[in-house]
């Protein structure tokens, strides 16, 4: 009979966060009242943006690292990533006192590589839409006898990412609705599995760019489904499969996934930077969007919104917020 496949639980997201304790920021939690007036209704937006490598992936990698046997951790470790997840691995070896090696796309931003590489990392370099880069990942960490850490795909990663739902569930007290952008899926798992155990009535509620719609077509076929590689602004959503891991626990917790267009994230990183005053790179603006956009029909009274990073850099900022009848 085939082994169990590993699950997450609430237990494990608690002891993430004793584990994070002083390491990871306790990032803030913002309201806008201009922003309840549009929705018609409350909203509190865990700013993960202000998290250690401006997002929150730095949560699940150093969740991850931090557990390695001493004599695997001290040969150094491996991923491969984007962007947030490549940076939140290097600065979780750097912290650590290890080294680490990253996989990321060729294309992949240059300040996200660049600041990477700054964490002390090696980077590697892929063609994300004619490689496969869990395969190159696999097989970069056996040849140098490195611990992989994956983006998503892994429960330590999942609890750790979950902590960033907990922490605002515990400042906000009970909410109706949370909304989470989906990638590879392991924020919204974690996140589900904290939310869902605090508050069992709460609705869960992932966001993904209508070019990378992995996750709902495999929640609606009862299945994991892949689509093309996604071109989309939101880099950081731009995956063609559900996880293995964390598919069964979305499929559990949570209850639908919203659609969005590049444009209206846009819309919700200028709507971000005039009213709440941060800068939200396109992946850490779909829940906004969602939100600003009707995409999750008539909104309940009390809406969690997780943030989920920043790293964007200035010139492509402003070329993407640019209004057309302006320059």
């Amino acid at each position: 009979m085939a082994a169990a496949a590993p699950t997450v639980t609430f237990a494990d997201v608690r002891e993430a966060a004793a584990r994070l304790e002083g390491i990871a920021h306790r990032t803030p939690v913002l309201t806008s009242r201009t922003l309840n007036s549009l929705v018609g209704a409350e909203v509190f937006i865990k700013a993960e943006n202000f998290q250690r490598i401006g997002a929150f992936k730095f949560r699940g990698a150093y969740n991850a690292a931090a557990q390695l046997p001493p004599d695997q951790l001290a040969k150094g470790i491996a991923a491969y990533s984007s962007g947030n997840h490549a940076q939140a691995v290097a600065l979780a070896a750097r912290e650590l006192g290890t080294t680490a090696v990253i996989l990321m796309p060729e294309d992949a931003p240059r300040s996200k590589r660049e600041a990477t590489a700054g964490y002390g990392a090696e980077v590697v370099t892929y063609d994300r839409y004619t490689q496969d880069r869990a395969a190159l990942g696999h097989a970069l960490a056996e040849d140098r006898g490195l611990a992989l850490i994956p983006p998503y795909d892994h429960p330590h990663v999942i609890a750790g990412q979950g902590t960033a739902a907990l922490e605002l569930l515990e400042e906000t007290g009970p909410l109706d609705a949370l909304l989470v952008p989906v990638g590879g899926g392991g924020l919204i798992a974690g996140s589900a599995t904290a939310a869902t155990a605090l508050h069992p009535g709460i609705r869960v509620i992932g966001v993904e760019p209508e070019a990378g719609d992995d996750t709902k077509r495999s929640l609606e076929a009862g299945t994991r489904v892949t689509v093309p590689v996604p071109r989309t602004i939101a880099d950081g959503q731009a995956l063609d499969t559900p996880g293995a891991l964390t598919f069964p626990l979305n499929q559990r917790l949570v209850e639908a996934i919203a659609l969005v267009s590049d444009a209206e994230i846009v819309t919700a990183m200028r709507f971000a930077f005039e009213r709440l005053k941060i800068v939200l790179e396109p992946s850490g603006a779909t829940p906004l969007a969602a939100l600003l956009a009707g995409r999750i029909g008539d909104p309940p009274r009390r809406i969690g919104v997780i943030a989920s990073g920043g790293n964007i850099d200035a010139d492509r900022f402003a070329a993407l917020t640019a209004r057309p009848d302006r320059g």
